[in-house]
């Protein structure tokens, strides 16, 4: 098991901040979006947010890598048809590649 910790922003709006948050409660989440994460190779995945930022924190078997979860991705029209829906609350973290949306983060510590 690999874990990742990636980081993002959303837009510094009250509405769209609980919009975002309605769509990732279990009982609103697409269930076609959870099976592609399933097939990517995620074992677990979970969505923390202190003000604007989100941070991911992503469990994985030995079959995952972002290289392959970024071709199943492309292939599939219902998450790309996902991501456009929820990049309107999102935004780049500072210092983000041109088009990089969730940016891998340094472990600096362990215990």
């Amino acid at each position: 098991m690999k874990r990742y910790c990636l980081a993002l922003d959303l837009h510094d709006n009250p509405e769209l901040i609980a919009q975002y948050e309605h769509w990732h409660k279990p009982e609103n989440f697409r269930p076609e979006i959870k099976q592609s994460i399933l097939e990517a190779g995620i074992t677990n995945m979970e969505l923390y947010r202190f003000g604007t930022r989100l941070f991911m924190i992503m469990e994985t078997d030995d079959t995952f890598t972002f290289e392959r979860k970024a071709a199943l991705d492309a292939a599939n029209s219902q998450v790309q048809d996902w991501e456009n829906f929820v990049w309107q609350f999102q935004k780049p973290v500072p210092g983000a590649k041109p088009g990089e949306k969730w940016v891998l983060m340094d472990n600096i510590f362990k215990l």
